[in-house]
């Protein structure tokens, strides 16, 4: 039980269904979808689209998707990929040609939206409703603005001049960045919308709008086509699981850094973290540690599915016992490549829970925020920068080419607890999301907590970019000078690491208990 004396939030208990999400408009609509007969699928997709108008600095329907599902009434988890690939002109070495040694803020970073057909296809096999209902909402919002919410601002404020080009027509008042409680509006993203509930996907990858994305593609440089667009599909995929002292994380596998997760409490499942101070250094420079060395192996394997061949040795426990061994509880490594070099040489999020029983995680995001900082010039829609996941080095799994997919940091999640419940959730903030669903995991399976008090715990992550560790001001400054006694280079941050929601099914109580993170605008709301 938290401690009342104390800001903070409860978590939300109810009986029928839930949502935990972002922003309130979007967790609302996916309650009014649940209780107007769809189901947890039908209100996962619902909200998600509208948070593209919510948090338009954070997803769109320029994006990909990924999601899991857990069926009413038991039966395997289901997942889908609907991340885009590069058009098939991509060439890596046309690009080291051009001196580029990586994608990031160029056009090639453009990869072809995935999550558009990954809705019309969850909406068609595993929904209680018919399109046009879901999208409505989203519609709706789009046509007569929505309300810029605080954390939303403050993106918008920090990021806004990574827009260019019409971009700033669409998602600026003049080239200023729309402040708290101004209104945004979407009429062409609405009207994109309208065709997709008309058309299906079809709306979107072929005709009119596929044509408004290529042209103004076209015109940055890209070699994007139209018979890219219509190309593009999404994927079932079969889920990974991993054990972590009695319980199971379920991830997705490559092209997501799922395995990376997996690795990652494979790690820290070594130590005994449960006699540590949860909020203590102790803790903090071991989740340090194991994140260098699950991120150097994430760097080195993890590409596209076709490409990736040694993602059964990133979820292997041999692996993970030989990466803790190179850890020294004390200190810092310097240089994580040429410790585990031995070893190795053989972004928003919603979850749904209905009355059935039926279980969504599904994340969705268009990568930096405001993506790549691009738009159509007729429709305004933003295009995300997910091929900067590619790199550029000969023969590397992860290497850019034409029809490959890119390595995904958006990973949703599901947790099964040692009593057999089922808890979905996921953790954003780019990079940053493996590392947050190890120590969500930890959280609630070493130290006993709900899921809100797991999620509004103290972060920090070691950032290669920034050639530090990030590190949360909610961490007391003992901890934090702790870290640096032991060789850590921390780095205070503008803003928090991230978000999260979760929801438990507690099938003892018969209940569901829901958090969502306070670095957000959102809540967990249900019936």
């Amino acid at each position: 039980m938290r401690d009342f004396h104390t800001p903070g939030r409860s978590v939300t208990i109810t009986r029928n269904a839930m949502c935990a999400t972002s922003h309130p408009l979007a967790a609302q609509t996916a309650i009014a979808i649940l209780q107007d007969g769809g189901n947890a699928v039908d209100a996962a997709v619902g909200a998600a689209v509208l948070l593209g108008f919510c948090e338009p600095q954070m997803t769109g329907l320029g994006g990909d998707m990924f999601a899991l599902i857990k069926p009413a009434g038991g039966g395997e988890m289901i997942g889908m990929n609907a991340s885009g690939r590069a058009p098939a002109a991509l060439s890596a070495e046309a690009l080291r040609g051009e001196g580029l040694t990586t994608l990031k803020g160029h056009v090639a970073s453009v990869t072809v939206p995935g999550a558009v057909d990954g809705f019309c296809r969850l909406i068609a096999d595993h929904g209680a409703l018919p399109l046009d209902k879901v999208l409505a909402p989203a519609i709706a919002h789009a046509d007569a603005g929505v309300p810029v919410a605080p954390r939303v601002a403050a993106d918008w404020a920090e990021a806004a001049g990574r827009l260019q080009g019409r971009a700033i027509d669409h998602f600026t008042d003049a080239g200023a960045p729309l402040p708290m409680a101004a209104s945004f509006r979407a009429p062409g993203q609405a009207e994109v919308l309208r065709r997709i509930a008309r058309d299906g996907r079809d709306g979107f990858y072929t005709g009119e709008v596929a044509a408004d994305m290529v042209d103004s593609l076209n015109a940055l440089g890209g070699v994007h086509t139209l018979d890219d667009f219509a190309a593009a599909r999404a994927d079932y995929v079969t889920p990974v699981s991993a054990p972590y002292r009695g319980a199971t994380l379920t991830e997705l596998p490559p092209n997501g850094q799922g395995v990376t997760a997996i690795l990652l409490t494979q790690i820290l499942a070594q130590f005994d973290l449960a006699s540590m101070d949860p909020n203590g250094a102790d803790r903090a420079h071991l989740e340090i540690e194991a994140t260098k060395l699950a991120y150097d192996a994430r760097n080195r394997f993890v590409g596209d599915a076709d490409t990736t061949t040694r993602a059964d040795y990133m979820t292997s426990p041999e692996t993970a016992k030989a990466l803790a061994a190179l850890i020294d509880p004390t200190r810092a490594m310097a240089d994580p490549a040429l410790l585990s070099e031995q070893v190795h040489r053989d972004t928003i999020y919603i979850t749904v829970v209905d009355a059935d029983g039926m279980a969504v995680s599904m994340i969705y995001s268009i990568f930096s925020t405001f993506g790549s900082g691009l738009a159509s010039d007729r429709f305004g829609i933003l295009f995300h920068d997910r091929g900067a996941g590619f790199n550029l080095t000969p023969g590397h799994a992860n290497e850019a080419q034409g029809g490959k997919r890119p390595m995904h940091t958006i990973i949703p999640a599901m947790l099964t607890l040692p009593s057999g419940d089922l808890m979905p959730f996921g953790v954003m903030g780019g990079p940053y999301q493996a590392c947050g669903h190890a120590r969500f995991v930890s959280n609630v399976v070493d130290y006993g907590m709900d899921p809100q008090a797991a999620i509004d715990g103290p972060r920090c992550f070691p950032d290669p970019e920034l050639g530090g560790v990030r590190i949360e001001r909610s961490y007391p400054e003992t901890v934090k000078a702790e870290l640096e006694a032991m060789g850590h280079r921390l780095v205070d941050m503008p803003l928090p690491i991230g978000g999260a929601q979760a929801i438990l099914i507690d099938r003892e109580k018969g209940v569901l208990i829901g958090g969502s993170d306070p670095r957000k605008d959102g809540l967990a709301i249900g019936y």
